[in-house]
């Protein structure tokens, strides 16, 4: 056991005792070995990486025929090159937390703080300094904290000698200047009243986007539920949950648009139909396939752009005809609409340029966009309007309308007329269809204009890769909603969103709603390049990306503070638990 942090603190300030780098001593002064000793830490941790010093300039020692850096080589400035510092957070060889680069410096000045939620069994947290390069990295030295000091709970603070593979401190005297605390998850109160919304709640914190109030929601299930196919769900005061159609509010709601249809989506088919088995009156234009009823409105003058994912095996080129492997009719669409009034984007999942050639090429083509929303103004009170969201697993192509009762032979020559999409059984135009069941909402209030904030950033990011010749890098066809009279946009500030409050605090119907998603910098233009600014916005530095992970904190919050039950449903459930080779045999 540590009987002080103090002690520890010490040690690590001085010259290393033979044979035992690196570990704190206990209060009689004797060396404590902590190797082997495994603490769970199911917490939070609070890290300040500050600031290094007399870091030694590994750019100096590389050879040029090996090397994208030399030692002659110069910056903009004219000032011989030295390292590009970084710092990696490590539990197990797992990274947790990453710093920016500080390009030419060996005393930089990072600042950044980091909240990040932690569930490892180690025996130290390691703070791992590298230089980069153009490819890779190498390393510079580690600062390791054994976990049974960090378990106690008290603040660490204080200068740490930075020390190489051998367990000696670096020639330079490279130190590290940090600040850690470690907050169990059972001590947190965070964690302690589940995920509600009581007046006194803010949701999930350190995220993009705060919980919104003042809103309503709407759910789903399926593209389309029928009466009476789902049971039925008793809420309070008696009354009964209405089970709502999606496809059928979805073409209605572009029906009903006066200024603006965005819409973004992993797979967008322009011969889907959207109406298919109707509970109520639909106009003419709404029996139209979605291409063609998106050319109706973009006629009628309003703003209408598709952000579609671009599968790079797909081609549609005079020599080159290729269906792409993941068949999302990306390039028939674009090719539909290239000569008319509905700007159609591809978007290829373009990491940052200032990752590795070798990480653009994986990311460019193995990742993709798998975003979906419908972003529409509809109406409000009086003559005004007011922007409504459909977000949820809205693949609005080919094979992905689908009821409760998964019809897989029935129906094939009404409801799913040319509209059987299996994989499996390609030459089957019998059956069985594939079934399809998804979740989704539709959000109405202050948090739909940051769905509409997400589109925008991404739009703006994707015009730089646009393959339409009449795009020109930098043209911007987004409406400035600000000139738009009718329509109110939250202004700055805490309460600057009342104006597009859309329900009252005490109304029972009520929602807070906050926003959540993973992106990175790569996809999105707006995302500030200074490390600082990027930590007010609650976002995560990696290396030269800033990230956007409240998805993740999301899922924390929700786990912790759960007390009965845990219940997941998601098609894309994956992690990259650092102790999965140990469970690998475990089952479920």
């Amino acid at each position: 056991m540590i009987h002080s942090v103090d002690n520890w603190l010490q040690r690590q300030a001085s010259a290393p005792v033979a044979g035992v780098p690196g570990m704190p001593l206990r209060s009689n002064g004797h060396v404590q070995d902590l190797s082997g000793t495994t603490v769970l830490l199911h917490g939070d941790l609070d890290l300040q990486i500050i600031e290094a010093s007399s870091l030694p300039n590994l750019d100096a020692k590389c050879l040029p025929m090996f090397s994208w850096k030399s030692k002659d080589s110069t910056n903009a400035s004219g000032l011989i090159d030295t390292s590009d510092p970084y710092v990696s957070v490590c539990l197990a060889g797992a990274s947790i937390a990453r710093t920016a680069v500080i390009p030419n410096d060996e005393n930089p000045t990072w600042n950044e703080h980091l909240c990040v939620p932690v569930a490892h069994a180690v025996e130290k947290i390691e703070f791992i300094v590298k230089d980069n390069d153009k490819v890779g990295a190498d390393l510079i030295g580690v600062v390791a904290i054994p976990s049974s000091v960090i378990v106690e709970g008290n603040q660490i603070n204080g200068w740490f000698p930075i020390r190489g593979p051998s367990g000696a401190p670096l020639d330079t005297g490279a130190q590290l200047h940090l600040s850690i605390q470690y907050k169990p998850a059972t001590e947190n109160p965070l964690y302690k009243n589940g995920v509600g919304s009581k007046a006194d709640q803010k949701g999930v914190p350190h995220t993009y986007f705060p919980l919104r109030r003042g809103g309503s929601l709407t759910l789903y299930q399926d593209a389309h539920a029928p009466d009476e196919t789902l049971p039925e769900i008793l809420l309070d005061n008696d009354k009964v949950f209405k089970h709502n159609k999606c496809w059928e509010d979805i073409c209605h709601a572009i029906l009903e648009a006066q200024h603006l249809i965005y819409i973004t989506g992993w797979s967008v088919y322009h011969l889907v139909r959207i109406i298919r088995e109707p509970t109520r009156p639909v106009p003419s234009a709404g029996w139209l396939e979605l291409g063609e009823l998106l050319k109706y409105k973009s006629q009628e003058g309003v703003r209408v752009i598709l952000l579609i994912w671009d599968d790079k095996t797909s081609n549609d080129d005079l020599f080159l005809k290729t269906e792409g492997v993941m068949q999302t009719h990306d390039e028939e669409t674009r090719k539909f609409f290239k000569h008319s009034n509905v700007h159609c984007i591809l978007c290829p999942r373009s990491a940052s340029s200032k990752l590795s050639i070798f990480k653009q090429q994986v990311v460019g083509n193995i990742f993709t966009h798998h975003q979906k929303c419908v972003i529409v103004d509809t109406q409000a009170a009086g003559n005004e309007r007011k922007i409504t969201a459909f977000i949820g697993g809205l693949d609005l192509c080919d094979g992905r309308y689908d009821t409760p009762d998964h019809r897989l032979f029935s129906d094939l020559d009404t409801v799913f007329e040319n509209d059987i999409h299996n994989p499996t059984f390609l030459s089957s135009s019998g059956g069985p269809r594939e079934p399809w069941h998804d979740l989704h909402c539709k959000i109405e209030g202050p948090a739909a204009f940051d769905v509409l904030t997400n589109f925008e950033q991404r739009y703006r990011k994707a015009i730089k890769w646009v393959r339409l010749k009449k795009y020109k890098p930098g043209s911007d066809s987004l409406l400035k909603l600000d000139r738009i009279p009718s329509i109110h946009v939250p202004a700055a500030g805490p309460d600057g969103d009342q104006v597009v409050r859309v329900t009252k605090e005490e109304n029972p119907e009520n929602w807070h709603i906050q926003v959540f998603r993973s992106i990175d910098s790569g996809s999105v233009k707006g995302f500030p390049k200074d490390a600082k600014e990027a930590g007010a916005q609650n976002l995560v530095s990696g290396k030269n990306l800033r990230i956007d992970r409240s998805i993740h904190l999301a899922y924390v919050k929700a786990i912790r503070s759960a007390r009965h039950f845990i219940y997941i449903e998601n098609q894309y459930f994956l992690g990259s638990s650092y102790c999965w080779p140990s469970y690998r045999n475990a089952g479920i």
